[in-house]
């Protein structure tokens, strides 16, 4: 009888455990250095769609603007397991897997919809979420952010004008430093939340990233020129901890995949959106929007596009990750 009881007692611990796994809260940091603009979309999609799904299981936080540290912060925190997802340009996940790069070289994506077929390919979106699998994190979403821009105390209106700028690139592989080199310039890596600062006190001479950043922040306060780079675009990864997914057990992981898998519609909505709405709203503050000649537009892909085949030359696994996102870019190029 002993034995029967004992045996009771173990089975009802083993269900009180089980049931005790399953109203567990998990809490899901999601950190962007950007604010009001398609990442945060992105996050407050996530947040809605997780949260009326799973009731009380999982709780999710924003914290946009840098709330909780500088990009090199974030990435790490996700790294090391303190936070949950972080949204930051993909040429600040170099030092964790060398493939990131492949995302910033230029002349792959024709514009933001053209690029974001490109990403949501199935054999692409596989490849990338391999990215980093040895670090024990994992790309989640990939997406074009913007157009890449250049904001300057000194008008760029030709490939002559870079000379001698010290401008701060979205990252600091070789594929974004190199092609600066080569126009003249002087790049340096430097965090977001640093930028607009540096241009204040003139540390800087100006800045690379997508529009929306440049709007959000209001940079027409303290820079005027704004010149698109030709078919250059900022690509921004949502990373995510490995171990934080499988904690959350099969189901749940399932729900976020999905959710995050159904914000994507911000990218080719309000992300399309964005381009016009950034330019107005950069024009309406005083801003100057340079665009350069077809002969100079022609004359900077060919300076940056050869920086991005000596890289590939020397990567072999970066020459293989580039020519799979070539193949899918040709599939949707009308």
């Amino acid at each position: 009888m002993n034995k029967v009881w004992q045996g009771l007692l173990a089975a009802g611990a083993i269900t009180f455990a089980a049931q005790g796994a399953q109203a567990q809260q998990f809490t899901m940091k999601i950190s962007a250095p950007t604010a009001n603009d398609v990442s945060t979309e992105y996050m407050a999609a996530m947040k809605k769609g997780i949260e009326s799904r799973t009731g009380s299981k999982i709780k999710v936080e924003l914290y946009p603007a840098n709330q909780l540290g500088q990009i090199p912060a974030t990435v790490e925190g996700v790294a090391l397991g303190t936070i949950e997802m972080t949204l930051p340009a993909a040429g600040f996940l170099v030092g964790l897997d060398p493939r990131f790069e492949v995302l910033d070289i230029p002349g792959i994506f024709d514009s933001v919809q053209h690029g974001m077929q490109v990403l949501t390919d199935p054999a692409v979106r596989k490849r990338i979420a391999g990215f980093g699998a040895s670090k024990g994190i994992e790309s989640m979403v990939t997406f074009i952010h913007g157009p890449m821009m250049l904001v300057s105390t000194r008008p760029v209106r030709a490939i002559a004008d870079f000379k001698g700028l010290k401008i701060r690139a979205p990252g600091g592989s070789p594929i974004q430093m190199d092609p600066l080199k080569r126009l003249g310039a002087l790049p340096l890596s430097m965090p977001l939340g640093e930028v607009l600062p540096a241009l204040q006190n003139r540390a800087i001479d100006g800045s690379e990233a997508a529009f929306g950043v440049f709007t959000a922040f209001k940079y027409f306060d303290v820079v005027k020129a704004a010149t698109p780079l030709p078919k250059s675009f900022l690509v921004v990864s949502g990373l995510t901890n490995r171990k934080f997914l499988a904690s959350l057990g099969r189901d749940l992981e399932a729900v976020v995949r999905d959710e995050s898998h159904k914000a994507e519609v911000v990218f080719t909505t309000i992300g399309i959106d964005d381009v016009e709405r950034n330019t107005k709203g950069w024009l309406a503050n005083g801003g100057e929007l340079i665009r350069f000649s077809p002969a100079e537009g022609d004359a900077y892909l060919k300076q940056v596009t050869a920086s991005a085949e000596s890289a590939l030359s020397r990567n072999p696994q970066l020459k293989q990750d580039y020519d799979a996102f070539a193949a899918a870019a040709k599939k949707y190029r009308k």
